[in-house]
């Protein structure tokens, strides 16, 4: 790294430590994790599932969002607008796991209809970093 590299990475840092209390006594900052490689703690497969519901009701709706959040393979949830109700980004060590995790959890919360896995060939991008 040349030297104006170097300048560049430690002024860098140094902003960003200096606006942090900024950010923390604002509120900005929700909570501070550490990002596990998935590979490397046997959760390396992350397949997407769509959910439908088989009736629009609360009761119905508020049972599988319950269901759901009990699952740590399940990383993420998010209500739909569109086509499925639920989309879900699960994490588990392979195919087999996940099929497995279909069969004896994810079809299983009643109020559950159909689910779709969609397997990704290829991570682009991920990040959790928000531009500011």
């Amino acid at each position: 790294m040349d030297q104006s590299a170097e300048d560049h990475a430690a002024s860098s840092a140094s902003s960003h430590t200096a606006a942090r209390p900024v950010l923390e006594e604002g509120g900005l900052i929700d909570r501070y994790v550490a990002l596990l490689n998935p590979a490397k703690v046997g959760r390396g497969f992350t397949p997407f599932v769509r959910v439908w519901l088989r009736v629009q009701e609360e009761d119905t709706s508020n049972h599988v969002i319950n269901g759901i959040k009990s699952f740590p393979e399940i990383l993420e949830c998010h209500l739909m607008a569109g086509d499925c109700d639920f989309l879900l980004r699960v994490t588990v060590a392979d195919l087999d796991a996940y099929r497995q995790f279909q069969i004896r959890h994810l079809n299983r919360i009643a109020g559950v209809q159909n689910t779709m896995t969609e397997i990704q060939m290829q991570r682009i991008k991920q990040t959790t970093e928000l531009p500011l």
